[in-house]
């Protein structure tokens, strides 16, 4: 054969992901040109060289690149390698986070910005900050992204006082006498994001290309980023602006971006989504930014926009069927509107638009009766046969989900409606959401073996900087179904296999990228995104070995993006 391989892997565990391939295992495979060339020793040993670089693998699995389904990226690399951290291992109490603020030092513009501190491990935020750095702005975002946390000064400079309305789909928290704490959630945070200096690209771009590197380290290939554009200020920490946007263009260009990007545009942010912004931003323009520079879409792509239907349980914003928390409420969706009924409607001219655009919804959901309406309403816009196809087309999908009837399920199923979820969340919190919904609740929280069982199109994603991007991580918590302070039960109906989990991070989310024809799965063809991992692929029963087992190698397009000494 003259045309050799660029890079043969051998004596691996080759897990295709592809149905097609009996077993879905191989015991070597061949790269050429940025694609799949061969599977298996005999067609494989053919495709070797003179300069063909060929790895014996010891016997490692070899899985496709992974696909973070829901990770915010440039958040997350904020989060890391831009901001003062606040995570428990630097401030393991209040005391602590105050500390490290009282001698983190200003950046450029004046401003302290950190990030990390979480609530169901601190205790309940009160008005910690709000006497600290008295003539410096200091704010300091939670690790769930719907907190944050201000001092007196950054206060004054957004103009938030005993006078500041409160906000629809948000909540500005006060003492007795209407005064703020300086703790805004959900929507209330724009209020004060939208005041504060945006991340100069001086900072940001490094920490973009640092967070890459991370990534890769990790074997992710591919990932989403839920929300990027006008509405950035009413997102986790406000850096994923329009800016941030064209920045990613441009290291696309510069042939800088290695990770396969898929961009959600956010039109409104935790609080107070309405049509008539949405209808505004996607008549912006906005969605053909990269393909208007003929960017590669296998690379880069604006795929569709985020919708937040409503909060999270631990701050009561979540919608439920039942009451819930220490408040004993129901929650309400966060879009705009004067009663439930005019939020629902509200909700359904949103998603009409989004679909008759040809682009994808995503629409975050965290409580019952959040996800009933959202897939109400994408159902919706399935009416009449051009649209139903359409609607199937687009695949919106629900991201975080709970669910009062196992039948929904089925429901999405059977209309191609996505499900993208979070197993690491609900082990890092889950001690706190069994406290706010109570254990039957909980128990039933990310129900994977049923999503599977339904035929849902389901992936597993990290949703980063709220939990660690590392998959493996993520892949141990869906097996187990622990918190932090408890192991999960062995017979839970929910728990999925440590291979279904690697289903749900690769060919899985493919699907939600409209990418399942070219990546997700190692078959000759398919992109050549995949990592070597140093120990075969571990049975359920030892699912933790996976915790310890490195990443040797990660190609992207056949590329090497990461390589261990």
């Amino acid at each position: 054969m003259e045309d050799f391989a660029d890079l043969v892997i051998m004596n691996a565990s080759v897990h295709t992901m592809d149905p097609a391939v009996p077993g879905r295992l191989s015991d070597a495979v061949a790269v050429k040109g940025g694609r799949i060339a061969a599977l298996g020793y005999k067609d494989v040993s053919q495709w070797i060289g003179p300069a063909t670089r060929v790895i014996d693998a010891a016997g490692g699995a070899v899985i496709p690149g992974i696909n973070d389904a829901h990770l915010h990226f440039v958040s997350a690399a904020m989060a890391a390698f831009g901001y003062v951290r606040l995570e428990p291992a630097v401030a393991p109490d209040w005391a602590a986070v105050v500390n490290v603020l009282e001698s983190a030092p200003a950046g450029e513009d004046g401003w302290v910005r950190a990030h990390g501190w979480d609530e169901a491990l601190l205790g309940q935020a009160q008005g910690f900050l709000l006497d600290a750095r008295p003539g410096t702005p200091v704010v300091a975002f939670d690790s769930t992204g719907h907190q944050l946390l201000a001092n007196g000064e950054a206060l004054r400079r957004a103009g938030i006082d005993a006078a500041t309305p409160d906000v629809h789909g948000g909540v500005v928290a006060r003492t007795s006498d209407g005064s703020p704490t300086g703790l805004l959630q959900d929507g209330a945070m724009e209020l004060l994001s939208r005041s504060m200096p945006p991340v100069p690209e001086s900072t940001l771009r490094p920490a973009l290309l640092a967070l890459q590197e991370q990534l890769h380290s990790l074997g992710i290939t591919s990932l989403t980023d839920p929300g990027l554009g006008p509405a950035s200020a009413g997102l986790m920490d406000g850096a994923g602006s329009t800016a941030a946007l064209d920045l990613l263009g441009d290291l696309a260009e510069a042939n800088q971006l290695t990770m396969r990007i898929n961009v959600l545009m956010l039109f409104a942010g935790t609080g107070g989504a309405n049509a008539h912004a949405v209808e505004a931003g996607l008549r912006s323009g906005l969605a053909a930014a990269y393909l208007n520079r003929g960017l590669n879409p296998e690379q880069l792509r604006i795929a569709g926009v985020k919708i937040f239907a409503d909060g999270i349980p631990r701050s009561g914003t979540a919608w439920m069927s039942e009451p819930y928390g220490k408040a004993c409420t129901h929650g309400s969706l966060v879009i705009q509107g004067a009663s439930d009924a005019q939020r629902v409607a509200e909700l359904h001219k949103i998603l009409e638009l989004i679909n008759d655009a040809g682009l994808q919804a995503g629409v975050h959901a965290t409580g019952d009766a959040a996800t009933a309406a959202a897939v109400e309403a994408i159902m919706a816009t399935a009416d009449g046969p051009k649209n139903r196809a359409r609607s199937s087309a687009n695949r919106h999908y629900v991201i975080h989900g709970a669910f009062a009837d196992p039948g929904m399920l089925h429901t999405m199923a059977s209309h191609g409606i996505g499900y993208s979820t979070n197993p690491l969340i609900r082990q890092e919190a889950g001690d706190i959401m069994r406290q706010v919904l109570g254990e039957d609740r909980f128990s039933r929280h990310q129900p994977l073996q049923s999503a599977f069982g339904a035929g849902v199109q389901v992936n597993l994603a990290s949703d980063a900087p709220v939990t660690s991007p590392d998959w493996r991580r993520t892949v141990v918590a869906a097996v187990r179904r622990a918190t932090r302070s408890q192991p999960g039960a062995p017979h839970d109906p929910e728990r999925i296999t440590g291979l279904q989990a690697l289903t749900a991070m690769t060919i899985n989310a493919a699907w939600q990228d409209h990418a399942e024809h070219f990546k997700g799965a190692l078959t000759p063809g398919m992109a050549a995104d995949l990592c070597l991992l140093s120990n075969p692929w571990p049975v359920d029963e030892e699912i933790e070995k996976l915790l310890d087992t490195e990443v040797r190698l990660t190609l992207s397009g056949g590329r090497v993006v990461h390589q261990s000494a």
